[in-house]
């Protein structure tokens, strides 16, 4: 059987990191075209991937669409809906970045869409496959810390200086529709693990904040989900924490569960490495986490992070009827988490998702 054609839509740190290498690595996937108009990125594409064809537009992708099997849709949050709308309308499947579109009622009506063309749109949610979530949800899974009672789950950087490169210029652009901001970024990560091990919240408080000086969209939030039946569930992300909480900080009846510091995967893509090198994704055992019950402190092994498992999963959807990695209905559950933050913290009120 041959390989499946993909068109990744769109070079930038995204579509290089995170897209690019995981398709390549895989032998039921051929990369065979990139999307991009930015000369630099075209050259890196050919120097990387020699094999892969270019193309300067959008409009160009879909007159070639007959030649490929799935588009990659790797660009600003502001322009999701319009390609990936093209592109399932004639009846392609999509994988398209978190958090899809910057609405909840794009994205309703693109999964619409997608069921009408009978296709497939699949949110690209790598960070189900860090290590430290991948260990967190054994955990749950095995009962380790007994009936969890509360659930704490960070992503905190210190940059207090707004990035003035001009290819991330677009991540602080405000305004109606364009999902920017950290809520829409770190956010829509950590929104989407909650929804994959505690379902859709009954209510939404949030404060969402804009702490730098030149940035126009915020940088700084916590976000509570109220569940009726389980855990309370607290999220933090920001860009100006001088001093990063735990990653991870579960409580249950029996013990806890404490992790510090970030998967290791990001990193090991900017430095180069592939996740067919031996040890991708493994954590040194200083940056472990732990079980802790009252003085009782007691190691546990991260799991290695497997972004890999994303686009193996997303073949075997393709190729074999599999269920997607990554459902659309949990990315609508996300975008109506995120749409109700910013109101909460707009009023000051909890805002009920059945409003």
């Amino acid at each position: 059987m041959r390989a499946l054609r993909v068109a990744l839509v769109g070079y930038g740190m995204g579509g290089c990191l995170f897209h690019a290498p995981f398709i390549a690595a895989d032998p039921r996937f051929d990369l065979s075209l990139v999307v991009s108009a930015n000369l630099d990125r075209r050259l890196a594409v050919t120097a990387r991937y020699p094999g892969t064809s270019l193309a300067d537009s959008v409009e160009d992708l879909l007159d070639r669409l007959d030649d490929i099997d799935l588009v990659v849709v790797s660009t600003p949050n502001s322009t999701h809906k319009a390609i990936t709308e093209a592109v399932i309308s004639r009846r392609r499947p999509v994988v398209v970045d978190k958090p899809v579109t910057a609405t909840v009622n794009e994205t309703r009506a693109l999964a619409a869409l997608a069921k009408a063309s009978e296709t497939t749109i699949i949110p690209f949610q790598n960070r189900r496959w860090d290590g430290d979530f991948r260990t967190v949800t054994s955990l749950l899974r095995t009962g380790e810390l007994g009936t969890l009672h509360t659930f704490e789950s960070r992503f905190e950087r210190w940059q207090p200086e707004v990035s003035s490169a001009p290819d991330r210029a677009w991540k602080n652009a405000s305004g109606e529709g364009v999902g920017t901001g950290i809520v829409f970024d770190l956010g829509a990560h950590l929104i989407d693990q909650a929804v994959m091990l505690f379902g859709r919240p009954e209510a939404v408080y949030a404060e969402v904040e804009v702490r730098r000086n030149g940035s126009n969209v915020d940088d700084d939030a916590f976000v509570s989900l109220n569940y009726r039946h389980g855990p309370r569930v607290h999220l933090w992300m920001s860009a100006v924490a001088a001093d990063l909480g735990p990653r991870f900080r579960l409580l249950g009846d029996v013990s806890a569960y404490v992790k510090a510091g970030m998967d290791v995967q990001e990193v090991m893509l900017f430095e180069g490495h592939l996740p067919t090198e031996p040890g991708w994704g493994e954590e040194p055992p200083t940056s472990w986490g732990h079980i802790v019950t009252g003085t009782d402190r007691q190691d546990v092994p991260t799991l290695p992070g497997a972004y890999q498992h994303f686009y193996a999963e997303v073949a075997s959807c393709l190729l074999d009827g599999a269920p997607p990695p990554v459902d659309i209905a949990d990315a609508i559950v996300t975008a109506e988490v995120i749409e109700m933050a910013h109101l909460s913290s707009r009023s000051g009120t909890v805002e009920s998702l059945d409003r």
